[in-house]
């Protein structure tokens, strides 16, 4: 939860640093003389996810030396403070494909952070989520309610004066989860007490801001209706309020986000009018009370912050095409106009502050530049820089972002994230790489430097237009939209021609070859690589493909034991799965394809990929001539690893410069030299 901030301290920040105050180091300089390395863009994040302690005297973060993750602490008011590092995010995945997840303070002396793993529970796969603390003083790792903790533990309410919390999380017992409660867990005693008994229709709990048990909300596996019970207060029953199946998986359901001191009302988010709006509703009932609180045309809002006390609004986290915050507190609107007289509009987020009010971590980057993460003392009007987010990159200006909106062959307004080669500003008849996000329903690409890892900001830097599609289904411009690459000739057709019509629609401009395209993608992005491959090896001179689904039919078999019945039509839209499926239509002509995939990928099993290069081969296709097959041994779904992630992508530069080289003798421009490279400090 974001704190308030002082507005006394406002002015002395704008006034103390200037945007002249923001060094520029040599490497800049020498960044725009000639070109990154690919590798440099696959190098993990120095500086992540920064949390002030609630006196504000400690950070927790995650930073990388030597491409290992470590979850560690610092001194803020130590000048020779030194982090202390307590966990290596890579040894715990070493021990059972965990991952280190979020982390945030419990009093000012404890660090919580989650263990996620993907286990075998009864002979089925399960996805767990587990709790550890780690004491600063006795620098003690203690795994919280371990033993019995089922698929998931969250904490959902913090007590950080008195230090103890409630966690919200299922159980495990006899190889079988149980339902979802609440307990209660002091860190100065060690005692779990129980707060919320499980109930078998809730799944998730909704706590209020004094930590009462307000809601539940449970579904059915088979039919995919959400059921949302309520009640007043601690003393009365749960009675059920909504009770919907959401078919289209548009988010159809409303859920509260926050309980206001008003009886009853609550603010939650609902699309019903197609683009999800913030409104007040009345949780017995179920209405909306009044006009929309919060709106954007033409996009849906992403989300509520809560104030310090969760018992109001604070702000509005949004998306239009960047990521925004519009703030209702006062104070804190007035720190956010002075972080953007600083560093830009739009350039900076306050992402923790103190409890005192006292210090602010803002982000601070564009959709060209890694960014930074910077600390404001609102006392004193001091900024200190924390770290950058790509210790080579540092402030480096690179390639410019911009969305534009092109025209799909049905006439459909399809918005997209281009990326421009800084090294060829006459943007005329270039080559283009087409990258879909993966999902592919409910996501979208916006102008972030590290969308897909910055992966568009590598293939620029070698001379690429390179285009992101928010094709028909993607998350963020309405319900509608969704719904259109749900429809049965959605998957793998309308939403393929959308990734074409880019080619089409960028040479219409001058801008773009379309003899020299590639598309290239991850997850559901590697499945529309493939299938492009084998579609429209006319439109495509290569593919890249990375963690993707080949076979459609086999994909829903693998949904169907492993999710709920209902969740695992999510992917199971298509009324032709045989035809859509790469792997089932290997004969005739491909596109030269590169295939990248994980052994270690929980969510696309290695059967998709190993039988997709199966079939190529007894199709007659070339190892090494008509396709590349790479298998990581440490790969998992996320590339979790550096070396990993280099190897994606510099085995991607090297297949495009072997298909559709970024620069051919009729260009009037010659490849920059290579000047800044991964073993650069």
């Amino acid at each position: 939860m974001l704190k308030k901030l002082m507005v006394a301290a406002l002015l002395a920040t704008t006034a103390a640093v200037p945007r002249a105050a923001v060094d520029k180091e040599d490497i800049v300089v020498t960044a725009k003389k000639g070109r990154v390395a690919t590798a440099v863009f696959a190098k993990e994040r120095f500086m992540s996810s920064p949390r002030l302690s609630p006196d504000g005297k400690r950070v927790a973060l995650m930073m990388t030396a030597n491409g290992v993750d470590n979850l560690g602490w610092y001194d803020l008011d130590d000048p020779n403070a030194k982090p202390v590092f307590f966990a290596k995010a890579q040894e715990f995945r070493e021990a059972g494909d965990r991952t280190v997840g979020g982390w945030q303070w419990v009093g000012n002396n404890t660090i919580v952070f989650t263990l996620a793993s993907r286990e075998i529970i009864g002979g089925g796969r399960a996805d767990i989520t587990r709790l550890v603390a780690y004491d600063v003083r006795t620098q003690k790792l203690t795994p919280i309610a371990w033993d019995d903790t089922g698929s998931y533990a969250n904490i959902e309410y913090t007590n950080h004066d008195e230090e103890w919390v409630l966690i919200q999380r299922n159980t495990l017992k006899d190889l079988s989860f149980g339902g979802a409660e609440v307990i209660r867990f002091d860190f100065r005693t060690g005692k779990v007490s129980m707060v919320q008994r499980p109930n078998v229709e809730v799944s998730n709990w909704f706590i209020d801001g004094k930590g009462v048990v307000r809601a539940g909300a449970g579904g059915d596996g088979d039919s995919g209706k959400q059921r949302l019970m309520y009640r007043s207060n601690a003393g009365e029953t749960l009675k059920t309020v909504q009770n919907m199946a959401d078919a289209t998986f548009t988010g159809a359901q409303i859920y509260p986000s926050i309980f206001l001191d008003e009886p009853d009302m609550a603010i939650a988010t609902s699309n019903k009018d197609g683009f999800r709006k913030v409104y007040k509703i009345n949780m017995k009932t179920m209405e909306i009370v009044g006009p929309p609180l919060f709106q954007l045309k033409g996009y849906d809002v992403d989300g509520v912050i809560a104030n310090d006390s969760d018992n109001a609004v604070a702000g509005y986290a949004f998306t239009t095409t960047k990521d925004g915050r519009r703030w209702v507190d006062p104070k804190l609107a007035e720190i956010q106009a002075a972080l953007n007289q600083t560093f830009g509009a739009g350039n900076a987020l306050i992402t923790s502050t103190d409890i005192g009010d006292n210090r602010v971590i803002a982000f601070v980057g564009a959709p060209h530049q890694a960014g930074s993460y910077y600390m404001f003392d609102t006392v004193t009007g001091k900024i200190r820089q924390l770290g950058h987010l790509n210790a080579i990159l540092r402030e480096a200006e690179m390639n410019p972002t911009e969305t534009i909106r092109y025209k799909a062959s049905d006439g459909m307004e399809i918005p997209a994230v281009v990326t421009w080669p800084r090294h060829r500003p006459h943007r005329k008849n270039l080559p283009i790489v087409v990258l879909p996000h993966g999902g592919p329903f409910g996501v979208r690409d916006t102008e972030s430097f590290y969308t897909e890892a910055s992966w568009h900001q590598a293939l620029a830097e070698l001379g690429y237009v390179v285009v992101k599609p928010n094709y028909r289904g993607s998350g963020g411009y309405g319900r509608d939209f969704v719904k259109e690459g749900r429809k049965p000739n959605g998957y793998g057709k309308r939403m393929q021609d959308d990734k074409n019509d880019v080619v089409t629609w960028f040479a219409a401009q001058g801008w773009v070859d379309p003899k020299r395209a590639c598309i290239m993608g991850w997850s559901y992005g590697g499945y529309a690589a493939a299938r492009g491959a084998q579609r429209d090896p006319d439109v495509w001179r290569c593919a890249i493909a990375g963690a993707g689904v080949y076979d459609m039919a086999m994909m829903n078999r693998w949904d169907a034991n492993n999710l709920s019945t209902f969740g695992s039509k999510f992917q199971d839209t298509s009324d032709d799965p045989n035809g859509i499926s790469s792997a089932q239509n290997t004969d005739g002509r491909w596109a030269p394809i590169l295939i990248v995939a994980g052994l270690r990928d929980a969510r696309i099993p290695i059967e998709q990929s190993r039988t997709l290069v199966s079939r190529l081969k007894s199709s007659g296709k070339k190892e090494g001539v008509d396709f590349k097959y790479i298998e990581q041994p440490k790969g998992t779904h996320n590339l979790p690893y550096e070396d990993v992630h280099i190897e994606w992508l510099t085995e991607t530069e090297a297949w495009l410069r072997r298909f559709n080289p970024a620069y051919i003798a009729t260009d009037p421009d010659k490849e920059p030299e290579v000047v800044i490279t991964a073993e650069l400090k």
